[in-house]
């Protein structure tokens, strides 16, 4: 199978090599137009339309978010100077320190990949693959940071101990983050594109990039509310502040279920209808575009548990 993606999109979706996802918002399956045969819905043309409603949206989506998200995280960087001492667990000024700078991280990302969107991208595979290691850096140790939180005893002050855990946390989510990189890349198609997969679906690397995201988004939340449940002391120690903090995980817990029914669908492992081909890439987009909106809420969400 070619190794490209088109807008113009047939049922063949699944063998195709890449995703056109673009990293940016959304993920979408990759159909391949050089086959027209392989599923028939009763005669009926299938049209996924998903392509030119994504590059129209995306970058005003991103440019906006970004700027919300630099007003945000400045205004709460603001407040951890002013008021060093107004900090206290379940909001540690160390560890929302550390959420503002991956949230800052990753706000920071969003320009040029609405510009990659809007005008093709243009600055080389590599700063592709650096994009997405960056994106995924930020994703992860922000999760790791979240799952934390609900530690009483480990961001309560900055001392040696508190150093060393977010040097691990720091450099174990730039290592879950690699796979991220070395599965993407660019291809060209009516403007070069950055997309997160060029790669088959069941390589090795991919298969290892789609398990840590799924172990993110999904697993980590619900061993961490299962733990919570069942042990008195965590659920003693459960306050708004630490509800806020987890708005990262119900901001992307929709798009980790996204991913793994976009690898069924890809693998073959569930097949398709027409109206499952037309609507899905919009239910994953939306799914993500909810998840990009945590470099802005969480900020906002972090100030109000402060004040209230």
């Amino acid at each position: 199978p070619d190794a490209h993606w088109s807008c113009s999109q047939t049922p063949s979706v699944l063998e195709s090599k890449t995703s056109l996802d673009l990293l940016e918002i959304m993920g979408n399956i990759s159909y391949d137009d050089s086959n027209m045969t392989s599923l028939d819905y009763d005669a009926a043309p299938c049209h996924n339309q998903y392509c030119p409603l994504f590059q129209r949206v995306a970058p005003a989506f991103l440019a906006v978010t970004c700027a919300a998200a630099t007003l945000g995280t400045g205004a709460l960087l603001v407040a951890l100077a002013k008021r060093p001492h107004a900090w206290g667990w379940p909001q540690s000024r160390v560890l929302v320190a550390q959420l503002a700078v991956g949230t800052g991280l990753f706000a920071a990302l969003l320009p040029p990949v609405a510009v990659g969107i809007g005008q093709g991208w243009r600055l080389g595979t590599g700063l592709c693959k650096l994009t997405h290691l960056l994106w995924h850096w930020s994703l992860f140790v922000q999760g790791l940071l979240v799952g934390s939180s609900s530690c009483r005893t480990a961001w309560c002050r900055w001392d040696p101990r508190s150093r060393w855990l977010a040097v691990a946390m720091w450099a174990g989510a730039l290592l879950l983050a690699t796979p991220a990189a070395l599965t993407s890349g660019t291809v060209a198609a009516p403007e070069t594109s950055c997309i997160r997969r060029n790669v088959d679906i069941l390589s090795p690397v991919y298969l290892l990039h789609l398990t840590l995201c799924l172990c993110l988004f999904l697993l980590l939340p619900a061993v961490l509310l299962v733990a919570t449940v069942a042990m008195p002391q965590l659920r003693a120690g459960w306050e708004p502040g630490i509800c806020m903090s987890w708005l990262f995980f119900g901001l992307w817990v929709p798009y980790g279920v996204g991913l793994a029914m976009d690898f069924l669908l890809q693998a073959q492992l569930l097949q398709p209808t027409c109206s499952t081909f037309e609507h899905f890439d919009y239910v994953l987009g939306l799914c993500e575009g909810l998840g990009v909106l945590h470099c802005c809420l969480g900020p906002a969400a972090l100030l109000a548990a402060r004040l209230c």
